[in-house]
């Protein structure tokens, strides 16, 4: 009965007339010889996607071995140091309150505490945001994990703008659809692809060790529906015309993560610099670039090509869906770059969150502050980056 109903479930999720051309079948794609008369499939197969779990292990464990021993003795030469928020005073009352009731006490639990303690209440204000900060990551611990993002994201970008460059589909979108789905799978596209998968989830694994964000949950959902955009794509072997997605979205994420090393080590004018790149890059990419080049290829071309069928349908809505992302970021990247300049440089990355603790902070409470908030890869993006890169606002 449960391998009755396996198998009909498999035959259901697998609907040859969802995820292939009219008269296509997966028998067809199966039954193909390897490239030039070798063995193996010649075109994509689901079991592919599975080799990327492996590699993201070891992709993850790269990254520990490259933050210890390159990253962070980069930091330390570059003077970042490895010193965490101020630490609150110890008290065991508000100990208790802060770890059984609440680390963000409403007006009324701060007014009776004022009075038990004597204690005014900005002062009791002021000991809760030292208290939450106080468990939160060095400077040094981010200032590694940029440097890591920076290095993947710069070398998987030269490699996927080096391969596509030399691709027929780079210089004449229409190739992504001619003969599709018969397009035959090289050991360069593989490797891009895969390589790509698996460092988002790799990105998956370490998020439950990284330094904790407020967007912890978004970025969790991103980097899994990035995984499925990847892995869609991959299984309809919409290979060609994916290759152009995820070098469009990775144009920019290494520059955020550099605006942040600049950041970290203080060196604010390379990192205002970096960052007014990385918005004018993100935004030429997301709204140039990507509706008039991408869009048009998949919407426009693909129509008169192959035509519509149902997959075509879902890709499509989620590449648009993605274009209403874009812009909604643009405005967000634009608005919080005006007020920087306006302010004269571009401050920290709040999605530690870590918040202010000094006393000039404290006396300066109604000033705007300028924060990172990616998303990277990817978030996103269609390749994993659909949260690219996002600034917000704190009031």
């Amino acid at each position: 009965m449960a391998a009755a109903a396996a198998a009909q479930l498999s035959a259901w999720f697998w609907n040859e007339r969802f995820w292939l051309p009219h008269n296509v079948t997966w028998a067809d794609l199966a039954a193909a010889p390897g490239p030039e008369g070798g063995g193996g499939a010649r075109y994509p197969q689901a079991g592919h996607v599975l080799s990327a779990f492996p590699l993201a292990l070891g992709i993850f464990a790269v990254r520990l071995l490259f933050e210890r021993f390159i990253a962070k003795p980069c930091a330390i030469k570059l003077g970042v140091q490895d010193r965490g928020p101020h630490r609150a005073q110890p008290n065991a009352i508000l100990e208790k309150v802060f770890t059984s009731i609440t680390k963000c006490p409403d007006g009324r639990r701060l007014e009776g505490l004022s009075k038990q303690l004597d204690w005014d209440v900005r002062k009791i204000q002021r000991w809760f945001r030292h208290r939450r900060n106080q468990d939160k990551p060095t400077i040094l611990t981010k200032f590694c994990e940029s440097m890591w993002r920076f290095t993947f994201y710069l070398s998987i970008f030269s490699y996927g703008l080096k391969f596509i460059w030399s691709s027929p589909w780079f210089w004449d979108t229409r190739q992504c659809w001619y003969n599709y789905p018969f397009q035959p799978l090289t050991s360069s596209l593989f490797c891009y692809y895969i390589m790509e998968l698996a460092f988002y989830w790799s990105l998956m694994f370490s998020q439950f060790t990284d330094i904790k964000r407020k967007d912890f949950l978004i970025m969790f959902v991103h980097h899994l529906a990035t995984i499925g955009l990847i892995t869609f794509s991959y299984m309809n072997n919409m290979l060609r015309v994916g290759t152009l997605v995820l070098c469009l979205h990775d144009a920019s994420d290494f520059l955020l993560e550099a605006a942040k090393l600049a950041n970290y080590a203080k060196y604010q004018r390379l990192c205002d610099a970096t960052f007014i790149l990385f918005g004018v890059v993100f935004i030429v990419t997301r709204l140039g670039i990507y509706p008039f080049w991408i869009l048009n290829t998949t919407l426009f071309e693909s129509w008169e090509l192959i035509g519509p069928y149902p997959s075509w349908w879902l890709f499509n809505g989620l590449l648009v869906t993605l274009q209403v992302l874009h812009i909604i970021w643009s405005c967000l990247i634009i608005r919080i770059a005006y007020k920087a300049l306006l302010r004269g440089k571009v401050s920290k990355d709040d999605r530690s969150d870590v918040e202010s603790s000094s006393e000039e902070d404290d006396m300066t409470s109604n000033s705007t502050k300028g924060i990172f908030s990616t998303s990277s890869n990817g978030a996103n993006r269609i390749n994993g980056h659909v949260a690219s890169a996002q600034w917000a606002e704190e009031e």
